[in-house]
């Protein structure tokens, strides 16, 4: 397995010997067995495994939404895992950002609403221009007024992804984000991401998809919830190769 070494500064999600268990005796899962694991800042990483291989169990507990049962999460220097839930519930608020597979917008909220509802819920008032601002970045303007049922897959992934950056969170997680997407839909999100990671944003992505972990910088493989290997600069073909020989 090939690893690398940062300091503490340089890590943007730090896990520590972490593991997380679903069930009881005989019938007790380890999702998560034992990872310790560096997400570095300013850079994007893609977490891949077959399935049943524990990443988004692994990428639920790196953003503080799925507590472990031993090990220790670090966003940045703050501690998640002695954070009481409102103190998590403040950071998922403002530090974290997430990206859910089937967007998860409120249907009766415009583009807007929806992108500003986490300054809302944190206790906020977001000014139009910063919501507009944030819209435009992921391309969307001119969608500002639309409900989720008048946007495409794509577009109304792009909300998720603005709803998600509009607080400036130190890490963006984003759990299969183009996998209820067409190709072409998947191509400008995966474009968007890039510019984004290019920027200086922090991005832990979850994918089957090997053109999808192409795009990121590195990519890290799961299986049986354990970190059996990691590469950097790996093209698609490479990824597949890698992913099939963990089946």
């Amino acid at each position: 397995m090939t690893t690398t070494t940062m300091t503490r500064a340089d890590a943007a999600v730090t896990l520590r010997a972490i593991s997380r268990v679903f069930g009881r005796g005989n019938a007790a899962v380890r999702a998560v067995d034992n990872v310790t694991l560096e997400f570095p800042r300013r850079a994007w990483t893609a977490v891949m495994g077959p399935s049943g291989s524990g990443k988004s169990t692994l990428l639920h507990c790196a953003a503080g939404l799925e507590n472990v049962d031993s090990g220790q999460v670090l966003l940045g220097d703050t501690d998640l895992t002695a954070a009481r839930d409102r103190e998590l519930t403040a950071l998922r608020r403002t530090r974290i950002g997430f990206v859910f597979q089937s967007f998860n917008l409120i249907g009766s909220m415009t583009a807007a609403q929806n992108v500003a509802l986490p300054l809302r819920l944190a206790g906020q008032r977001p000014s139009t221009a910063l919501v507009r601002d944030t819209l435009a970045a992921v391309g969307l303007a001119d969608r500002a007024r639309h409900r989720p049922r008048a946007l495409s897959g794509g577009q109304q992934q792009r909300v998720a992804i603005a709803r998600a950056m509009v607080t400036a969170p130190d890490v963006l997680f984003a759990d299969e984000p183009t996998g209820a997407l067409d190709s072409s839909a998947a191509a400008v999100v995966l474009d968007l991401l890039r510019v984004m990671a290019s920027g200086g944003q922090s991005i832990v992505m979850v994918t089957h998809d090997p053109l999808a972990a192409a795009r990121a910088d590195a990519v890290v493989f799961l299986r049986d919830g354990r970190v059996v290997d990691r590469l950097a600069g790996a093209d698609a073909r490479e990824i597949a190769n890698r992913l099939a020989s963990l089946t």
